[in-house]
């Protein structure tokens, strides 16, 4: 069907009287716009110029279209669309993430007396918001405007729209008074009660201002306010919404703080487009706002179902003060002088001795016979509180600086789009801080392990590893004839989440006070007396997330390996440093007897364990640190380039600082163990 028989139709059923409240027509009119596309906006437009063209052709359709469209709205009730349609509900993050599941199992059932319900069948593809967003404000206000919707206070239908219009105002003022008494947002803003809240005063003022229009409606001669007074008050509002999360900086955020922040700004912002409606000049400022609110709901319409849409915009405050506090952690994995880089070294030296401790201790849980649950259990606990050791000697495994370090490189180019240079400085800096690292790892990792394994055998006369045993924990290094890089890939992954549990509990620490609730507890305050009860949770406060995203990381990597097992799976972790100390129990469990083509090949598959377990996990985290902040850096190559350039005019800078390293960004020195401040942020590891 054509655009010229979808407007024959409607002014044929126009002149039988036919009923308006049927959609057909207009749903086939909206297909007939629709470019088969959705990013064919060149189709689009040129789609809705036709239907202009047609309808300046024949006045009589565009009258029976317009007839029509007004009749579809008017006998249906508006006022949900416009409150409801686009902002947040009022339920917990898990209660909407169930209903908009089951809604892609079982749509809800659709109620023809509200246009919030007909609006959704109109445009029901859920890519529609596309094409109507991409087409130009000046195409759809033609559109508009050729259908004669203008402001005529004289047609019976303007009054009942206004007074939808009026309504829906009255119920997002009274929503903003409500988040505005809700006592999370009092708790991050106590000025809230202290002083006469706006969010309090605009209701008063849109009471006053609805009594007035709705006089008006009725008597043109009568006075009618403007929304001047009650912008001022709604500005005020988004200041202390503005202040609170600057607040959640340093106090912390949650899913509920931000989904109630998301609600007011979204309710705040449709208030501001209704008043700018309702008290626009003339018709063609009506009209320009009308095809604003037209493509905001066709969007929140496309994404009332969407999962995705939901989590970004429940978590992102939450989301950016994780990666935030890993930033500031990640500052002080960067060294920017040669001191810094040697107190580097010898933290992670410090790391690798543990860890060949850590893989020996590993490798006697093996020998137990025990169910898969057992050997998780006991490899979760020995890799937990491992690392969680190595985090209170003030120790670095290295692989645990890229999910830290990215989320300092994502604010570096969130704060300085431009200065590649500096970034590029940054970078080099990171590099050489990583290289350090590792090397400091595997240098001691391997010798302590070859170390042990000599000493048992010199004690009990057998090797820690049989010669079995030793020959499979070669080929688990195997870079070509086994899985060994894609289970470093599941190890980068789970590096990346740890760093995020790091900064989840740092903000949980901030957020929910635990410091100050521990040392409000009678009971410890006996145990441990009021000077060592603040020591240990002014500790809590500064290492919770340190130590949590050290826990949970060897739960992590004690666990995958055998729900591999359990399920049938080829699924396992390898990790650049215990894949160090195997290689040392192997070389003694073999007797050396291994020829040094073995030895090089093995080498190269530790090294490229270790590539990618630094990849994966710093290209996640950077990732994610950027979307939370919502850049796009489109400079990428632009940056790769002159890191290439910069590596072959100064290739020593990758690996080894200069004499006098002056640090170009603002970047913390790397934490020492004699630097108090350092345990407010020490290495999570």
């Amino acid at each position: 069907m054509s655009i010229d028989d979808v407007l024959i139709r409607i002014v044929s059923n126009n002149a039988q009287h036919t009923p308006h409240r049927d959609i057909a027509l207009l749903r086939e009119l909206v297909a007939r716009i629709r470019p088969r596309k959705p990013h064919d906006v060149v189709t689009a437009t040129d789609n809705i110029r036709a239907l202009c063209f047609v309808l300046d052709q024949h006045p009589a359709w565009a009258e029976g279209l317009r007839e029509y469209i007004a009749n579809v709205v008017v006998t249906r009730k508006l006022v949900h669309l416009l409150t409801d349609t686009g902002i947040t509900p009022n339920q917990g993050f898990w209660g909407a993430a169930w209903h908009r599941l089951t809604e892609k199992w079982l749509p809800p059932l659709i109620n023809d007396d509200y246009l919030k319900d007909v609006f959704g069948q109109l445009f029901d593809r859920t890519d529609d918001h596309i094409w109507v967003a991409a087409v130009s404000d000046a195409a759809w206000a033609s559109l508009f405007s050729t259908l004669g919707f203008r402001v005529n206070k004289l047609r019976p239908s303007y009054a009942t729209v206004t007074q939808e219009i009026l309504g829906a105002i009255q119920v997002l003022s009274y929503r903003v008074t409500a988040i505005g008494l809700e006592s999370e947002l009092v708790r991050n803003h106590p000025d809230i009660e202290r002083f006469e809240s706006p969010f309090l005063r605009q209701n008063d003022e849109i009471n006053a201002y609805i009594a007035k229009y709705s006089a008006w409606l009725v008597d043109r001669k009568s006075e009618r306010e403007d929304g001047a007074h009650v912008e001022v008050l709604l500005t005020q509002c988004e200041d202390i919404i503005v202040k609170i999360r600057r607040n959640a900086a340093t106090q912390g955020a949650s899913v509920s703080l931000t989904r109630l922040l998301l609600r007011v700004t979204q309710s705040i912002k449709r208030l501001r487009m209704l008043l700018d409606l309702l008290d626009s000049k003339n018709s063609e400022d009506a009209i320009l706002i009308s095809v604003r609110c037209l493509k905001e709901l066709v969007t929140a319409d496309n994404h009332k179902s969407s999962l995705t849409d939901l989590v970004s915009s429940n978590t992102e405050l939450l989301s950016l003060q994780v990666t935030e506090r890993a930033g500031r952690s990640g500052e002080h994995y960067v060294t920017n002088n040669r001191s810094e880089w040697y107190e580097m070294l010898r933290s992670a030296l410090g790391a690798g001795f543990i860890v060949g401790f850590m893989a020996t201790i590993k490798i006697l849980f093996g020998k137990m016979l025990l169910a898969p649950f057992g050997y998780a259990l006991l490899y979760s606990l020995n890799y937990s509180f491992g690392f969680m050791l190595i985090h209170v000697l003030h120790f670095t495994v290295a692989t645990k600086q890229p999910a830290m370090t990215a989320a300092l490189i994502a604010k570096s180019i969130d704060e300085g789009k431009e200065k590649l240079y500096e970034l590029v400085e940054l970078v080099v800096r990171v590099l050489r801080s990583q290289f350090i690292a590792i090397i400091g790892n595997v240098a001691l990792a391997i010798p302590t392990a070859y170390a042990i394994a000599w000493a048992w055998y010199g004690i009990y006369g057998s090797h820690l590893v049989s010669p079995d045993k030793a020959r499979h924990l070669l080929e688990d290094i195997d870079p070509i004839y086994s899985l060994a890089l894609p289970h470093a890939a599941i190890a980068g992954v789970c590096l990346f989440l740890s760093g995020l549990i790091s900064g989840y509990y740092d903000n949980k620490a901030s957020y929910s006070n635990i410091p100050e609730r521990l040392r409000q507890l009678k009971w410890l305050q006996k145990i441990l007396g009021e000077n060592r009860l603040n020591r240990i949770t002014g500790y809590i406060g500064n290492n919770l997330g340190a130590l949590a995203g050290n826990f949970f990381f060897g739960i992590m990597l004690g666990t995958i390996g055998q729900l591999g097992s359990f399920f049938g799976l080829p699924i396992d972790i390898r990790h650049i440093t215990f894949s160090s100390a195997n290689f040392a129990f192997a070389l003694v469990g073999l007797d050396h007897h291994i020829s040094w083509q073995l030895a090089l090949y093995s080498l190269c598959g530790i090294m490229l364990i270790g590539m990618v377990n630094l990849g994966v996990s710093f290209s996640l985290a950077l990732l994610v640190a950027l979307r939370s902040r919502r850049v796009s850096f489109g400079r990428g190559g632009a940056l790769a380039l002159l890191i290439l350039k910069r590596f072959f005019s100064g290739t020593r800078d990758f690996f080894f600082p200069p004499k006098d390293t002056e640090p170009v960004l603002s970047v913390a020195p790397a934490a020492t163990s004699t630097d108090e401040h350092s345990e407010s942020h020490d290495k999570p590891h």
